[in-house]
C-alpha cells in the first residue's frame, strides 16, 4: 500500500526502511522499528512521543483466539512528519500481522487526501476499536468459564482462571500506556521536549478533538477490563467455596465410614478379651450369633441416623 501521505511496510529490511523514513531519524529509533515482533509483546511498551522533527508511535494490538484459549499481540509502529506517515507492521511469529484494511477503507472514503496526523488518528482509533472487540471475546471466555465451572475438573478450572487473569493483566499493561499517550495528544502534551509548535502542526486542534473520541473508547476498554477482573474474582471465589464444600462432603463420608466400623470393632474387641472367663456369653450356645446380631443392628441404626442427617 502506498499513498502520497502514507507508506505502509510489513517487516521491512533496513535498506527498505531507511529509504522510506524521513531524514534525521535517530539510530536507536531505526533499531526499534527493525526489532522483531513478539507474540506476547512482553518487552514492548506502547507510546506516542515527539522526537523533534517527527513523532514516533509504538502500538500493540491484543488479539484473542478463542478456539485456542490464546491471546497474542500484533505490533504496528509509525513515524509521522508534517508531510507523511510511515507505518511499520510486524508479523508476530507464525501469527498474522496487524491488518491495515479498516484504516485504509476509512481513508479511502474521504474525497480529499487526508493529512498525516488524521491518518495517524484513524490508525490509533482502529487500535482502540480492536481493544473493545478483544474484551468482547474475553467476556465470552469468562461466560464459558462460569457456565462450565461446575462441570469441568477443578484443575482445568484453576488453570483457565489463571490464564484469563494473566491475559487481563497483560492487556491492561498494554492498554494503560496507549490510553495515557492518547490523553497527552488530547491535552496537547505529546511533546515532552518543549517543541510544542511541531506537535501543533501534526496534531492541530481539530485532530486533537478527534483523538478525544479514541480516548473515550480506551477508557471504556479500561472499565471493561476492571469489570472482567471482578467477574474472574467472583468465579475464583465460587470455585474455592465449591472446593471447600466438596472437601466437607468427603470428610462427612469418611466420618460415616469410620463410625460404621467403630462399633463393630468395639464389639469384636470386647468379646475378644480371652482373659475374662466369667463373661456369660462365652458359654452361651447362641453367643456367636448374639455378637453378630449386635453388630448388624448397631450398623443399621447408624445408617438410619446418618441418612436422616443427609450425610449419606
Amino acid at each position: 500500500m502506498a499513498r502520497s501521505a502514507w507508506t505502509d511496510l510489513l517487516d521491512p529490511d533496513e535498506t527498505t526502511l531507511r529509504k522510506e523514513l524521513p531524514d534525521g531519524i535517530r539510530p536507536e529509533v531505526v533499531q526499534d522499528l527493525l526489532r522483531p515482533a513478539e507474540e506476547d509483546g512482553a518487552r514492548v511498551r506502547p507510546s506516542i512521543r515527539s522526537h523533534g522533527s517527527y513523532v514516533l508511535g509504538i502500538l500493540l494490538v491484543a488479539v484473542a483466539v478463542p478456539e485456542e484459549d490464546l491471546v497474542y499481540y500484533q505490533e504496528v509502529d509509525f513515524v509521522l512528519t508534517r508531510q507523511r506517515i510511515v507505518t511499520v507492521r510486524k508479523a508476530p511469529g507464525s501469527r498474522p500481522p496487524f491488518p491495515p484494511e479498516r484504516v485504509s477503507d476509512i481513508c479511502d472514503l474521504h474525497a480529499h487526501e487526508l493529512p498525516p496526523g488524521q491518518i495517524a488518528f484513524h490508525l490509533v482509533d482502529d487500535v482502540a476499536e480492536r481493544f473493545l472487540d478483544l474484551l468482547d471475546d474475553v467476556d465470552e471466555e469468562i461466560d464459558e468459564l462460569e457456565e462450565n465451572i461446575d462441570k469441568w475438573p477443578a484443575e482445568k478450572t484453576r488453570r483457565r482462571l489463571s490464564e484469563l487473569r494473566h491475559d487481563l493483566l497483560h492487556i491492561r499493561k498494554t492498554l494503560t500506556p496507549t490510553r495515557d499517550s492518547v490523553r497527552e495528544i488530547v491535552d496537547g502534551r505529546i511533546d515532552v521536549e518543549g517543541r510544542i509548535a511541531f506537535s501543533r502542526e501534526v496534531f492541530p486542534r481539530e485532530i486533537e478533538r478527534l483523538f478525544a473520541t479514541t480516548y473515550d473508547k480506551l477508557l471504556r476498554a479500561a472499565e471493561s477490563i476492571e469489570y472482567a477482573r471482578d467477574l474472574l474474582a467472583a468465579a475464583r471465589d465460587y470455585q474455592q467455596a465449591r472446593i471447600s464444600i466438596d472437601q466437607n462432603e468427603v470428610v462427612k463420608k469418611l466420618t460415616v465410614i469410620a463410625s460404621l466400623i467403630l462399633l463393630p470393632t468395639f464389639i469384636v474387641g470386647l468379646y475378644g478379651q480371652n482373659f475374662i472367663r466369667s463373661m456369660p456369653e462365652l458359654k452361651w450356645a447362641y453367643g456367636y450369633w448374639w455378637s453378630w446380631s449386635l453388630i448388624i443392628v448397631t450398623t443399621i441404626l447408624q445408617i438410619i441416623y446418618f441418612r436422616r442427617k443427609r450425610w449419606i
